[in-house]
């Protein structure tokens, strides 16, 4: 039984058996935003605090404003505050407000990171 073909065969049998117990790598989660607060500004208003409400916020996650991603505070994974630049609510318009979660650290260490999908920020 200690012949090294044995101990090959032993080998592969415990690989298929841990293949086979369902492991998969972790995922990084989708985050989504159910709601923006405030959800409209006036044009020229100046600088303000934003907060997005939503779910699967990983740590490290960043509210984007128009593409442009902001400095974010992750309150828990469900709520992201961050200051909108008086620059960025200069003109009307309407706006995407997306979140992405990191995955180049800690548990998503080497894997891409992962955007929700957008919801609109009006600007009048």
């Amino acid at each position: 039984m200690n012949s090294p073909k044995n101990k090959t065969l032993l080998l592969i049998a415990l690989l298929a058996a841990g293949l086979a117990c369902g492991y998969s790598a972790p995922k990084i989660p989708t985050p989504a935003i159910s709601q923006l607060t405030p959800s409209s500004m006036t044009a020229g208003s100046g600088q303000f605090q934003l907060e997005v409400d939503g779910s699967n916020f990983a740590p490290g996650a960043v509210i984007n404003f128009n593409g442009v991603a902001e400095s974010t505070t992750v309150m828990n994974s469900q709520t992201l505050e961050t200051m909108i630049p008086a620059s960025a609510v200069a003109t009307s318009g309407t706006v995407p407000v997306t979140v992405t979660n990191p995955g180049s650290s800690g548990t998503y260490s080497g894997m891409g990171s992962v955007t929700s999908a957008a919801m609109n920020f009006t600007i009048h």
